[in-house]
Parts: structure tokens; C-alpha cells; sequence
């Protein structure tokens, strides 16, 4: 069945995760992805803590193509390719493609219709826009650490990769927005994206926080003014064995009543939301009690059938055996020969007419022949030659 972005190919000359995510969300929605690596080591992840496993994590559903861009034969046949191609994703170091002659101003020149991407810590202007970034320098940069972890503790990391794959699915709603203009226009344009302003964007919340009242205080687990509001900890007491109940006003009702406590809906201490602040102490102490009395999934199922939002707090491998998740198919079992068998996650984007189908990232210029043979017409025989020269 022909998916949502069938026919449209992308060349992913990225590294390491925003850019990867980014192309690898375009493949499971049907592009054709040619990841473009350097010949000898590719993308530096393939080799990280000398364990593929990060690379394989975001480089599913694409095609490996290696050359060696410090050759004119390659940056040629690279040309050829980029004529024939709709989106560019790169994200080298700044000006890095621009002193290799293939920057926006020379690729617009060869294909006035390619979406040229870019991904940078901080952007490709502004005071910083020569700096690098990772992770927790975008965390850092865009505000999301001041606002993590304890007030009693510094700023915090926050190991779910807002900066890294939060950007590179900003930067796929931007390469869509371009290629649905292109529709109108005829054009490409050059987009960008910036791992500073994706987690501005994420944490937006507590710059409204900070209009009210100024520097916002870390909270930790606590959600707002909201009690119940926060992780409680569980049976047997492990150290994920807590569950995150989410009460709004208008679910106090149905939480006294699953805690078999009905009388507390009209306690003085907690009758209002504003009460259940002031005495949060008390009654965190009475939902701690009652969680104590549970597995956590017990408690989340007890809260749930209520109608009270509450969640386990499942570690990797509850994930991973996640029977929910599984149906969604979002745990997905792949083979690559030389490693074996791996789980990575799926695809969160559910299409009723774009099923995603799921291949297995590929191995060092797996594909190189059939790319150049395909889209430059050079023979087999050449790319043996080409590789034992070191071009591909």
C-alpha cells in the first residue's frame, strides 16, 4: 500500500540522534531515506561506546549510501543525486557544507525545488550561532534544566532527549510545511531548526509560570497546585515502584472514593482545591498509605476504572514488555546481522491510510551500488573501483 510520503526521497547527511530521528520519522511514513555516510566509520553513533545499538535506534527504514565528499568524482555523482532528491537534512558543524561548496546558495542552484534542512545547537545566525550544542547544552541553553529536579537540588538533566529528538521532530513538521508550500510555489527553501529553540518550545509553560510570579521554583514530581498531584511510592517499595496520580478538582470525588475514604470529600482540611494545597503535607501522607497498599499497577488500575488519570512508573524493561505498547506496535523486533536481534521503538505517528511497515537500519554503504547505479548510471565495476580508491 502506497503511504503517505511514498515517492519523496531524502537525504539524510546527519549524525548521531536530532537529525537521524528526524529522517528515520520520514522513512517509517514512507520516504525514501539515503543516509549518506563517510566512507571508513559513517555515522560517528555507529561506533559509540563501540556498540551499534545507538545507531540502530534512529536509522531504521533508510538506505546507506557512502562518499567521500573530499573528492570532486564524489561531490559529482553527489551533485547528480541532489538534482533528482526533494529534501537535504544536514546537520555538520556551522558553515561546515559551506566551505565544501555545498551549501544552500550552490544546492538551490542545482535543484531549485530540494528542501534544504538544517539543524544546529543555536541556529546559523545570532550571537552563538557558531557554537556547538548536545543535549544538555540545549537543556541548559533553552531554560528546561532551571525548571527540572528538587527545590532543594541544582539544575537538572532530564534524560528524555527533548533537545535531541524533540528537535528532530520539530524539524520534520518544518520539512513537511516546506514540501506543502513547494506544493503552491514550485520552490524549495532552506529550513531550519535549532536544538536551543525545540526545547524553548517544550517547556513554553514555564515561561507562563514565570510572567506570574517570576523565576519559577523547581518542583520535582508535584504538577502545579494540584493534590493529589505528584509520584506516591508503592508496593513492595522498589525503586520504580511508584505510580503518578493526577486528581483535578473535579475527580476529588472519585478519588476519596477509591480510596475508600468518602468521608474526606467533606473534611474541612480538603474540601477545596485550595485546602488540599495548604494541607497537602496530610493528605499526600493518606494517598501514600493507600499506594503502600498497592502494586503500582494495581493503584493505577484502581485510580483508571475511576476515571482518575494515574500511571505506573514503568522502568525500561516494563516498557519493553509493555502489552500495550506492543499492540501499537510500538516495540518492534529486528534482526541486523551483525549484531542479531534488537527492540526498538516504532513509529507514534498512526495513519488509518499509511501503514508503516518497518526495515532494518543498514549496514556501512549496504546500498552504494544500487544508489549510483540507480540514480548516476555508474556500472557495478566502477563503484569497485571507486571504493578501492577510497571515493565511496
Amino acid at each position: 500500500m502506497s503511504q503517505a510520503l511514498t515517492g519523496l526521497r531524502v537525504i539524510d547527511m546527519t549524525h548521531n540522534q536530532a537529525g537521524p530521528a528526524c529522517a528515520q520519522m520520514l522513512g517509517f511514513l514512507g520516504a525514501d531515506v539515503i543516509k549518506l555516510e563517510e566512507p571508513k566509520s559513517g555515522d560517528v553513533a555507529r561506533a559509540q561506546n563501540n556498540d551499534e545499538l545507538f545507531f540502530l535506534q534512529f536509522n531504521a527504514n533508510k538506505r546507506s549510501l557512502t562518499l567521500n565528499l573530499k573528492t570532486d568524482e564524489a561531490k559529482a555523482h553527489f551533485k547528480k543525486i541532489i538534482a533528482q532528491s526533494d529534501v537535504l537534512i544536514e546537520n555538520f558543524g556551522p558553515g561546515a557544507l559551506d566551505r565544501m561548496g555545498l551549501g544552500w546558495t550552490e544546492l538551490q542552484a542545482i535543484n531549485p525545488r530540494l528542501i534544504y534542512a538544517t539543524i544546529k545547537g543555536f541556529g546559523t545566525y545570532g550571537p552563538h550561532a557558531h557554537m556547538k550544542s548536545f543535549e544538555p547544552i540545549a537543556q541548559a541553553m533553552g531554560g528546561a534544566m532551571c525548571v527540572t529536579g528538587f527545590a532543594d537540588g541544582p539544575p537538572t538533566y532530564n534524560w528524555p532527549s527533548i533537545g535531541d529528538s524533540g528537535t528532530g521532530m520539530h524539524m520534520a513538521i518544518a520539512i513537511l510545511a516546506a514540501i506543502n508550500q513547494r506544493h503552491n510555489t514550485g520552490r524549495g527553501q532552506h529550513v531550519e531548526v535549532s536544538m536551543q529553540e525545540s526545547v524553548l518550545n517544550l517547556i513554553r509553560i514555564s515561561l507562563r509560570e514565570h510572567q506570574r510570579g517570576g523565576v519559577p521554583a523547581r518542583t520535582g514530581n508535584q504538577l502545579g497546585k494540584t493534590v493529589p498531584g505528584t509520584a506516591y511510592p508503592c508496593a513492595p517499595g522498589g525503586p520504580n515502584d511508584w505510580v503518578y496520580i493526577y486528581a483535578p478538582p473535579q475527580m476529588w470525588s472519585a478519588v476519596c472514593k477509591v480510596l475508600g475514604r468518602p468521608e474526606l470529600e467533606t473534611n474541612p482540611l480538603f474540601k477545596t482545591a485550595n485546602d488540599r494545597w495548604t494541607n497537602r503535607a496530610a493528605l499526600d501522607a493518606i494517598m501514600t498509605e493507600w499506594t503502600m497498599a498497592h502494586s503500582k499497577y494495581d493503584a493505577m488500575k484502581r485510580m483508571g476504572d475511576a476515571g482518575v488519570p494515574a500511571g505506573a512508573c514503568q522502568d525500561t524493561a516494563e516498557v519493553m514488555a509493555d502489552p500495550h505498547l506492543k499492540a501499537r506496535d510500538m516495540i518492534v523486533d529486528m534482526e541486523y546481522p551483525p549484531r542479531g536481534a534488537f527492540k526498538t521503538v516504532g513509529c507514534p505517528l498512526k495513519l488509518s491510510d499509511s501503514p508503516v511497515s518497518f526495515s532494518r537500519p543498514p549496514m556501512l554503504g549496504e546500498h552504494t551500488e544500487g544508489v549510483l547505479g540507480v540514480l548516476c548510471g555508474v556500472a557495478p565495476a566502477e563503484v569497485q573501483r571507486m571504493k578501492r580508491e577510497g571515493i565511496v
